[in-house]
């Protein structure tokens, strides 16, 4: 429902957009399927991978490790996990989702998410070349602190 509503919200303010400035909504339009087209093979590559991956892991161990009684070793494991995955956010929902239908615990998998928006382990040499040492710690400080605040709601509200 809400997806459908956005989608209509996007259209008409297109049409809107194309409207006022027909040059500049076909010049936007040409730059955002441009984009689309960069961004497609590492989409469908990680798709392909996260799939694979799952249809390995069986039910079972998602419960074991990240499952509703997992508790707080399954959010920090979700933590952990996340914070040294790099993966768009457009991913990562979606795989929450799918863990959630294969039994994964609610919290765990908000600290998964959070975890993979919010903290960058791997990109910490490219963070501290252009924001430092410090800037980039207490970014990735906060995410943890974000990541398992998110949990503890999740945990009270779920």
């Amino acid at each position: 429902m809400v997806q459908g509503i956005l989608y209509v919200l996007a259209a008409v303010l297109t049409i809107i957009s194309f409207i006022k400035d027909k040059e500049k909504t076909k010049k936007a339009l040409i730059k955002g399927w441009k984009a689309f087209e960069g961004i497609l093979p590492m989409v469908l590559c990680v798709m392909t991978a996260v799939g694979i991956s799952l249809s390995f892991v069986n039910e079972d161990t998602i419960v074991n490790f990240i499952g509703p009684s997992s508790g707080i070793i399954g959010v920090l494991l979700s933590t952990l996990i996340g914070a040294v995955t790099m993966m768009a956010g457009f991913i990562a929902f979606p795989l929450g989702a799918i863990l959630i239908d294969k039994g994964a615990g609610v919290p765990q998998v908000g600290a998964f998410v959070s975890a993979i928006m919010m903290i960058g382990l791997l990109t910490i040499p490219l963070e501290e070349k252009y924001w430092g040492k410090k800037a980039t710690l207490m970014r990735n400080l906060f995410g943890v602190v974000v990541a398992l605040m998110v949990a503890m709601a999740l945990e009270i509200l779920w």
